[in-house]
């Protein structure tokens, strides 16, 4: 395998020097160990989405499938994402990092954390909440990095002061602007989404500025911009803006390598404009997606859902969230089951899949094409579809 190069410069994480390109984590499952390990071998950061690891394990689903023992799944998914680490690890034969996203949402958090560093993880990307015990947590593994997921300079105000009072300091940290990023979003409710003060200008030039205030600008934390990347024009605006890499979800889960079933990724390349819209989630949380059968059908409904909304049992027996609007009954989130959604989009299920997406177009269009050809037109802007390179 030959890594790829760039004249752009390196992303450095724990003295080491990648490509700086991120590849975002992205569940249930549609990046686990061959998207992530790929990226990885390619001398990129590639990153395993923790969530629900099992369903890409027969063994496991064939034991859980069925059960509705909090205990027995969250241990099957613990399994699978040792066998999801390891397996990348070997695919990248020391070459990138593999970096596990964990969402501060799940119930399972801390374990989840906990495993990826026992199983040999380089990072922990942690978003949809703040992160503020990280530090803790992952104290007997000082070698693995640590990467917050923040969409305002006063989030990451708020992790720099909690951690700098451990004695910690983000080896990173991803700015994802929520008017283009898909599935979760940093931003308080609907209407904040497009606010304008998470433009990567403005978060990129107050975070520069708060560095300077807390007095690290000698340490040279790389920020990392993530949401409705595309273009290597837009990466070169990026990085004369200050940023030091750029984080991508929705067109590395239509690469060739991405975990999804094929049809995942023809409903993410097919979308139109008009098609991918934001609404509420039962983690709580805004989230975009693809309007599809199911969703349609679930939006024209969720008005009558929020006004029934009352606490009940966890549909799939394993409690995946800390607050779930569907379980808890909380009328302003969201009436489903996201796991189940998202289990039937990994599938391919078209009718049935909650499908997220980014806003924005993607890099080859409606194509399908390797994550190599991607990573060497974001930084080198060699684009494979229309074979033209762009000038230097």
């Amino acid at each position: 395998m030959i890594v790829l190069d760039t004249a752009f410069p390196k992303l450095k994480l724990k003295n080491k020097l990648l490509l700086p390109i991120v590849q975002g984590g992205m569940g249930v499952g549609v990046s686990a160990h061959r998207l992530a390990g790929t990226v990885a071998s390619l001398g990129a950061l590639g990153t395993i989405s923790s969530v629900d690891l099992r369903r890409h394990h027969p063994d496991l689903m064939a034991q859980t499938e069925k059960s509705r023992s909090k205990e027995l799944i969250n241990a099957a998914n613990l399994i699978a994402l040792d066998r999801e680490i390891k397996a990348a690890k070997a695919m990248a034969e020391g070459r990138g990092m593999v970096a596990v996203n964990v969402m501060r949402a799940v119930a399972e958090y801390a374990a989840y954390v906990r495993q990826s560093c026992e199983s040999g993880a380089d990072a922990i990307v942690v978003g949809a909440g703040l992160p503020m015990d990280l530090p803790e947590l992952t104290s007997e593994y000082p070698d693995v990095a640590l990467i917050p997921i923040l969409s305002d300079a006063r989030g990451i105000a708020l992790i720099l002061k909690k951690w700098m009072r451990r004695k910690r300091l983000p080896d990173a940290i991803v700015i994802e602007n929520p008017q283009f990023a898909a599935g979760h979003l940093g931003a308080a409710g609907l209407d904040s989404v497009n606010d304008p003060h998470f433009a990567f200008s403005v978060v990129l030039e107050g975070t520069l500025a708060l560095f300077k205030e807390l007095g690290l600008e000698s340490e040279k934390i790389p920020l990392i911009t993530a949401g409705g990347i595309h273009s290597p024009e837009q990466v070169r605006e990026l990085f004369a803006l200050g940023a030091s890499a750029v984080q991508l979800g929705t067109p590395f889960a239509v690469s060739e390598e991405g975990d999804a079933h094929i049809n995942f990724k023809r409903v993410l390349t097919g979308a139109r404009p008009e098609d991918i819209v934001t609404f509420m989630s039962c983690a709580g949380l805004p989230a975009r997606a693809v309007k599809t059968q199911w969703l349609a059908n679930y939006l024209d409904k969720e008005a009558k859902l929020q006004r029934k909304a009352g606490p009940k049992d966890c549909t799939v027996g394993f409690d995946c969230l800390h607050q779930c609007g569907l379980r808890d009954g909380i009328a302003k989130a969201g009436q489903f089951c996201i796991d189940t959604q998202l289990g039937f989009a990994l599938e391919g299920d078209v009718k049935r899949g909650l499908f997220f997406r980014g806003s924005e177009p993607l890099p080859f269009g409606t194509a399908i094409r390797p994550v190599r050809e991607l990573i060497d037109y974001l930084l080198n802007g060699v684009n494979p579809v229309t074979h033209r390179a762009l000038p230097a």
